[in-house]
């Protein structure tokens, strides 16, 4: 069995999906959680980019021990200075930096000859390899370079000290047939190849980014890379849990496999779509809600007979499990943290504390708290303790068939201050949402809105995502609450914090 390594780009490509903004806290979250996964490479994000890319970049390379944590960097020194110094204290340290290499990126973006684009490549490479052990070079929409040049350039940086040479499908353009055949092309006519590993990085613009990841593994690939749920620019990249359950289950025919916890998968899955308000198609394969329902009555029949007949993947496999432990009112303290533990939801002391106070007024509403409102519930305190300026101190929304809906609306401000408004609109959302953009000091821009169950049931909780404009900045924030005008304040003001938050840190880091 060949051992393929898992470079996940859920924290760097990933968070470049349209409406995705996550904050420093959910970064490091999810880079933990990855780390739980067992992921072999984390691409932490892109150091240079922003201040706040670079902080949240630095605290995870120190926190992350069992993985690899990398940054992006182009084809610019500065980039590469900007990487070591939030890399340095990682595990094991390694920069990811790349250069277009097709015809229409070199003419259109760079501007630069082919003689120029393979300079700039050796002596950026150069720089890199004399500060990181670990250096890998990517050639930006390699999948429509010429196979000669590609190959001439691929040996210019391993000579330059490039360990491991991504070869990208940028835009999804090729098939699986031809994308296996640049790597064979590579192989075949790049002296030493032998001397590096083969990477590879696909889009799903027509939807072939796990099949041609899988063509490339075949093809002589051992790494891949892509992210959780396929999120990612433009359609997303290759789903890293398809192409790891793709292996396991046809190890028969792959004859290669990753050491990712599988049954870490839908964990994995959940949080990233909660954290990013990016909902998974019930029909998604792996981590779908349908993709182990049988409803045929012919399917069910056979199902009922012997599980493999319609059923080729387990639940439990990948983490989805049917023995769920139920939790009430009536459970204690230590039950409540036994059932954590249990899910690997590890929380401080002073979060426990916080956590078992939220859950017993919940669990005096609702007849069951399940798994999935204690992990939605955890979550939200770990993810919203660090940016809380505004505060909803109570709410109240008049409304009926022939009223007007209003609402009104009091808000804490820091310890003391207190803001009271009240407002109009033409349902009870809009009415709610004009009395809070009342209480704060500039117009906010509603961009997007949805809400969605966590579990089933009448007494369900409720996630509400927004996405909002406010203060010249865009960003989006969630809220939970068993009632849905709640929910959807406090998504609304977790938006408006984020915001703040990231105004003052950047003052701060100036």
């Amino acid at each position: 069995m060949r051992k393929i390594n898992i470079f996940d780009t859920t924290l760097r490509d990933g968070e470049q999906s349209a409406g995705v903004n996550l904050n420093f806290s959910e970064k490091v979250e999810i880079a933990l959680q990855l780390e739980r996964l067992g992921v072999d490479i984390i691409e932490a994000g892109f150091p240079a980019a922003s201040k706040g890319d670079f902080a949240s970049v630095q605290e995870i390379a120190k926190k992350i021990r069992t993985s690899s944590v990398t940054g992006l960097a182009r084809a610019v020194q500065s980039d590469i200075d900007a990487a070591w110094e939030a890399l340095k204290d990682g595990a094991e340290p390694r920069l990811h930096t790349f250069i277009a290499t097709s015809p229409i990126h070199r003419e259109y973006k760079l501007k630069l000859s082919k003689e120029q684009v393979v300079e700039r490549a050796v002596q950026t490479v150069a720089y890199a390899a004399s500060r990181f052990p670990l250096v890998q070079w990517s050639a930006e929409d390699a999948s429509r370079t010429e196979l000669d040049y590609l190959a001439e350039i691929v040996e210019a940086v391993i000579g330059a000290g490039a360990r491991i040479i991504n070869i990208p499908d940028t835009v999804g353009y090729t098939t699986p047939k031809e994308y296996a055949e640049i790597f064979t092309y590579l192989r075949e006519h790049v002296p030493s190849i032998n001397k590096v590993q083969l990477s590879t990085h696909c889009h799903d613009d027509i939807g072939m980014a796990t099949a041609n990841s899988l063509a490339a593994i075949e093809a002589g690939a051992t790494q891949v890379e892509g992210t959780i749920n396929g999120i990612g620019e433009r359609a997303g990249n290759a789903a890293l849990e398809e192409v790891a359950v793709a292996l396991h289950i046809r190890s028969d025919h792959y004859q290669a496999n990753t050491r990712l916890t599988l049954n870490e998968i839908k964990r994995t899955s959940d949080m990233i779509s909660k954290l990013t308000g990016m909902i998974i198609p019930p029909n998604k394969a792996i981590i779908g809600r349908n993709a182990y329902a049988h409803e045929s009555g012919i399917h069910q029949d056979g199902y009922l007979k012997e599980k493999s007949t319609y059923e080729i993947i387990s639940p439990e496999l990948v983490g989805v499990s049917t023995d769920v432990l139920v939790l009430g009112k009536h459970s204690g303290r230590h039950a409540f943290k036994n059932r954590l533990d249990e899910l690997k939801l590890y929380v401080t002391d002073e979060e426990m504390n916080r956590l078992f106070v939220q859950f017993k007024a919940l669990a005096d509403k609702k007849k069951e708290m399940t798994d999935e409102d204690l992990v939605a519930l955890v979550l939200e305190e770990k993810i919203s303790k660090d940016d809380r300026f505004f505060e909803l101190d109570s709410l109240q929304v008049t409304y009926g068939t022939n009223q007007i809906p209003t609402a009104t609306v009091t808000l804490k401000n820091g310890n003391t201050d207190l803001i009271q408004e009240a407002a109009t609109g033409a349902g009870s959302i809009e009415a709610l949402y004009n009395t809070l953009e009342r209480c704060l000091d500039n117009k906010v821009n509603l961009l997007d809105y949805r809400i969605q169950s966590v579990g089933a049931g009448r007494d369900a909780l409720a996630q509400v995502f927004v996405k909002i404009r406010y203060r010249g900045m865009e960003t989006s924030g969630r809220g939970l609450h068993q009632d849905v005008l709640e929910a959807s304040a406090r998504a609304y003001l977790n938006a408006v914090n984020r915001i703040i938050y990231l105004s003052e840190k950047d003052t701060v880091l100036q």
